[in-house]
């Protein structure tokens, strides 16, 4: 077969090359034109192509995948590629530069390309600005894929926003290399979000919430909901130039609350952004072709969210120990160095949920036991720091915020501000300025007293600092006016109560247990038999602050007694108070701040007037506590004005929510009722305009409107009559047999219709609002009630504690002591199956008042001295104790130091730790105090542990002279008995031995006169399993150093004797033998 001619070859592998080539690149172009290209500007502009990502040449062959090869191979790599090409052949580089990576790989197996002369001159310039304009037009004008693109998917976007025209369905052309394609809806959007960049924002676009952005992404971890891909970040950055709409979650409008709810509770700021116009208006308004007008409307978090009825603390009210407190904190005049440094601190904390507001100043210590207390009290949900921290309370501060496993047992929110120079001076005339109208107010109307704002006025100048840094963080949340509350105000360090410091709370379990750090446990637990939320929360202040007035404490526990005896009266209110369903508190709060809704408006005063008319009519309830009759009596104080409301209110409306038929008609304001007139007479017009269409369309009778998928007046004509109908006629649908018409006078009416509908809504909108401001100014009466009610609710609860077995009324005395009988532990008896074993106390500041407790390990001594300081506790906070009798002295403290931890954080060991409790101990202790130390001076060496234990011990019982619980492992501290006679006395925990060498050890958990002189520390060991060879050498061990020890003894005890025996006449070789013989 003769071989081709070398011209034909030539050919013939030319169009194999653009065979090739249009199966992987660009469509095939003539041979002049691809030595064209070659040109460098051809070049650069083909390695420009490769950038975009999906994008299309002026062939229309998808670039995508190769464009992304091409970006993983680098500038070095291109160069060598054009080495190897210059090898093969000299004279295609003489004329084109090396072809694009996407066919280099291919020139290998194909004929070489073929020669074209290279031509410069007007003709390719021509061809070279001519490829610029058509990439150019491709990729960024109006016709190009991407346009038409984000055009369809803005008017999907149009039809959701209740299928009004807005600007944001068109996008703008770009003007430049870097302009923005955004759409002025996101645009709207963005300019919000960059002045709330710590705001997760939920967006109202149409008939759905949206998130946009990173935004969207955190919605969707959180709520579990889907994140359609796209832009995450605010600022337009090129690494998402090639994304042409912003990423986007949705929820439907109806779960608005219920996600906001989820939201706020795993710590976010939470913005809701809201269109503030509707379609109706917006069509007939100037704007009609603008994007709706949307603005920031509400701001959440966890503490300051009451747009809900239900809280958010999760199940109930139980969930955790958080108490929904915004705390605000600031820190001024450090002083000292290391263990003498001094600081003073100023917190104010408020409950937007109950209006209550806490302030205090105070100097704390190297250990921040003041700050550390009050946070624990108050179990903040979020904290506000004004200004800088010192490293102690900031590293105090993150432990208790910064986990979800901390005290709190949730993560805790905290947001810092800015603390100027001049701030005291700027925040006393923001509280001034704040107050000013208020004040002049109080002056004229006796409704807000006069002299609770002087006292506010007057607080010190870090609270101000921090009283101004909240009512402006408050603000932002329209929760300002919490702070008129001036009633509410009240001082941490009102000293009425008992103090309990952080270190006590813990270790005593008063809130939550060690374990778990939940609720089941807990003093709180153990005493919590309330059946309101706001009976629960008075319960929970009364537990952390035990009285100190004994009247005050007398009063309360004789009304816990009467109520216990009085079975009818606490059947009547038990009933009451199980009626009640919602959180009157919490409701009062919200009519307060105007953001109560119908429902639950009508649900609040039909409450309290259920609540009124219980006791309307004054009983005899044979009652002769004044605490009881006093908290009944408060009860029908509200009855009038109650009924006064009610009367205005038309229930059924009310409780299907319907705004507009809210008010009975004889109360509906004037605007109100013009609207509904105006919509009267539109619905008239329409029912007049059946008989025109009729006319027109050759029908002798009324013609009837129809409804189709929402849409009202529809005209329906059969297809076969469609000649009658004019053309003026709009048809809005239709079906193979009917077509459906809306007449110009009809659409004209429903817009009319539609207007006086939006004005009526927000007519009726303005008259509830002014409803609610009637109600606030009978606050203070409707809280009275509830605290009233709160407080039979407390009281009852404490009734049926009292109510169970083996419970018995204290006894109170102005002396400091406890004498107990037969007391047991109010917690642990509840969760043991078995009984509890029972033990005596006698202590008292003039007889013995300390007890040097010694025992085996695991024999009850941490057990026993809980239940001593729980009894106290609760005796003064008004409840019955679990014993057969107790008399209790009025205890102004109880300090503890048990367990051992070290805190890493602030360099300090467990010893460091130790020690500096017990310093805090020492210097706020008195002579009215309760004391338990437990294993002072383990963690460092024996020697230095039992001079610092013994050292303690001493100061305790000769200076401070408090009541104290001491156990130690130290046996040799059991001689201070006998320097202190009356005053401190020895016991321990009876145990029982058995089997070989007392190997087995019983416990008898009961409290005995005498010193324990082993801890039998091996039994425990063997109780938790540690293998049998290391008890062994362990045992052995510990024989050993037990006949070396006795061995010094004697040693010691011989040369006492012989000196002695040479005539030495001492005292104290006296007993110094005394002891040794003791101890042997």
């Amino acid at each position: 077969m003769p071989l081709p001619s070398p011209a034909l070859q030539t050919t013939s592998s030319a169009k194999k090359q653009q065979s090739i080539s249009n199966f992987f690149g660009k469509a095939s172009t003539p041979p002049e034109q691809k030595a064209r290209r070659s040109a460098p500007n051809a070049t650069e502009e083909s390695l420009f192509l490769g950038e975009g990502d999906n994008r299309r040449d002026d062939a229309g062959d998808v670039q995508g995948s190769q464009s992304r090869k091409r970006r993983k191979i680098s500038r070095t790599h291109e160069n060598d590629e054009e080495a190897s090409l210059t090898s093969i052949s000299t004279n295609s580089v003489q004329r084109q530069k090396a072809p694009s990576i996407r066919t280099s790989r291919y020139i290998f197996s194909s004929s070489p390309l073929r020669d074209v002369e290279n031509v410069d001159d007007d003709e390719t310039k021509a061809m070279k600005e001519n490829l610029h304009q058509r990439f150019v037009k491709k990729l960024g004008r109006p016709d190009s894929m991407t346009e038409k693109k984000t055009r369809n998917s803005a008017q999907v976007e149009d039809e959701e926003e209740a299928e009004v025209a807005e600007e944001e369905a068109v996008r703008p052309p770009p003007k430049g290399k870097g302009s923005s394609k955004l759409t002025p809806m996101e645009k709207q959007i963005l300019d919000i979000k960059r002045s709330h960049m710590d705001t997760l924002l939920i967006i109202e676009v149409g008939y759905k919430f949206k998130f946009l952005g990173e935004d969207a992404r955190t919605a969707a971890k959180e709520l579990s909901i889907v994140c359609i891909p796209g832009k995450f970040r605010y600022d337009e950055h090129p690494s998402e130039a090639h994304l042409d709409r912003f990423a986007s979650a949705s929820i439907p409008v109806h779960r608005l609350h219920v996600h906001v709810k989820r939201l706020v509770g795993a710590g976010h700021k939470v913005g809701v952004v809201r269109q503030l116009e509707t379609a109706a208006l917006k069509a007939a308004g100037d704007n009609r072709n603008a994007p709706f007008v949307r603005k920031l409307t509400n701001v959440y978090t966890k503490g300051t969210y009451i747009d809900d009825v239900e809280s958010i603390e999760g199940a109930g009210a139980g969930a955790g120990p958080a108490t929904g407190y915004l705390v605000c904190i600031t820190e001024s005049n450090a002083k000292g160095w290391g263990t003498d440094e001094k600081v003073r601190l100023g917190i104010v904390a408020v409950q937007p949920a109950t209006g209550d507001v806490i302030h205090d100043c105070f100097e704390d210590g190297f250990m921040r036991s003041e700050i550390e207390t009050r946070l624990l009290h108050i179990a903040p949900c979020e904290i506000l720091i004004v200004g800088t921290l010192s490293k102690a309370t900031e590293k105090l501060v993150q432990h208790l915020s910064g986990s979800k496993t901390n005290v709190f047992a949730e993560k805790v929110r905290v947001e810092r501000v800015e603390k100027p120079k001049a701030m005291a001076a700027q925040a006393y005339s923001h509280v001034s300025n704040f107050y000013a109208g208020k004040l002049n107010d109080a002056v004229s109307n006796d409704s807000m007293p006069s002299r609770m704002l002087d006292n506010v006025l007057k607080l010190p100048e870090d609270v101000t600092i921090c009283l101004s840094a909240m009512i402006t963080h408050m603000t932002e949340y329209d929760l300002e006016h919490v702070f008129d509350l001036t009633k509410n105000f009240q001082s941490f360090s009102a000293r009425s109560h008992m103090l309990l410091n952080g270190t006590t709370l813990t270790s005593l379990e008063i809130y939550q247990n060690q374990t778990d750090h939940s609720e089941r446990g807990s003093l709180f637990w153990t005493l919590d038999r309330t059946q309101t939320r706001f009976g629960r929360r008075l319960l929970r202040k009364w537990v952390g602050r035990p009285l100190l007035m004994r009247n005050e404490l007398e009063d309360r526990i004789a009304a816990v007694e009467e109520l216990k005896g009085a079975e009818r009266t606490m059947e009547k209110v038990n009933s009451l108070l199980a009626q009640i369903k919602s959180d009157l508190e919490r409701s009062l709060i919200r009519i307060y701040y105007g953001k109560c809704t119908r429902p639950e408006l009508l649900t609040f005063l039909q409450t309290m007037q259920r609540i009124a008319n219980e006791f309307a009519v004054p009983q005899e309830t044979g009652l002769q506590s004044t605490l009881v009759a006093n908290a009944i009596a408060a009860l029908p104080s509200i009855s009038e004005d109650v009924v006064g409301f009610l009367e205005r209110i038309n229930a059924v409306a009310a409780k299907d929510d319907d705004k507009y038929a809210f008010f009975r008609e004889e109360n509906e304001s004037d605007t109100v009722t013009e609207h509904k007139l105006g919509i009267a007479s539109v619905e008239h017009d329409l029912d007049g305009e059946r008989t025109t269409a009729a006319t027109k369309l050759n029908r002798k009778k009324k013609i009837d409107y129809v409804t189709v998928a929402g849409i009202e007046y529809l005209i329906e004509v059969d297809n076969t009559q469609l000649k009658h109908v004019p053309a003026s006629w709009s048809k809005i649908s239709g079906t193979k047999k009917v077509s459906r018409f809306h007449t110009p006078e009809v659409v004209r009416l429903i817009r009319e219709r539609d207007q006086h509908r939006e004005a009526l809504a927000a007519a009726c909108d303005v008259a509830f609002t002014a409803l609610l401001s009637e109600i606030s100014t009978k606050y203070q009466l409707f809280r009275d009630c509830i605290q009233a009610l709160a407080t039979l609710d407390c009281l009852i609860s404490l009734a049926v504690v009292a109510s169970q077995p083996n419970y018995v009324k204290p006894e109170f005395s102005d002396d400091t002591c406890i004498v107990v009988k037969q007391g047991r532990h109010p917690m642990v008896e509840q969760l043991l199956l078995d009984g509890y074993v029972p033990n005596d106390t006698d202590l008292a500041t003039d007889q013995t008042r300390a007890l040097l407790i010694t025992g085996p390990n695991m024999g009850g001594k941490s057990s026993y001295v809980r239940q001593v300081a729980l009894i106290a506790i609760m005796g003064q906070i008004g409840s019955y104790v679990p014993a057969a009798s107790a008399k209790l002295g009025l205890l102004d403290a109880v300090f503890t130091r048990m367990g051992a931890f070290d805190n890493m954080m602030s360099g300090e060991s467990t010893f460091m730790v130790e020690l500096s409790e017990t310093s805090d101990i020492l210097k706020q202790a008195t002579s009215r105090s309760l004391i338990i130390l437990d294993e002072l001076g383990r963690g460092t060496s024996t020697h230095d542990g039992v001079a610092i234990a013994e050292a303690v011990l001493d100061h305790v019982v000769r200076q401070t002279k408090s009541l104290t619980l001491f156990i130690t492992h130290y046996q040799n501290l059991s001689v201070l008995a006998k320097r202190f006679a009356n005053e401190l006395k020895n016991v321990h925990m009876k145990f029982h031995e058995s089997g070989d060498d007392g190997q087995d050890i019983t416990f008898l958990y009961e409290v005995g006169d005498g010193v324990a002189h082993r801890s039998y520390g091996l039994n425990v060991a063997r109780l938790a399993n540690v293998p049998e060879s290391v008890l062994e050498v362990a045992a052995l061990k510990s024989k050993a150093l037990e006949n070396e020890i006795k061995q010094n003894s004697l040693s010691h005890l011989t040369r006492a004797l012989q000196l002695i025996l040479h005539g030495a006449n001492n005292t104290e070789q006296m007993d110094l033998i005394v002891n040794r013989i003791e101890q042997l």
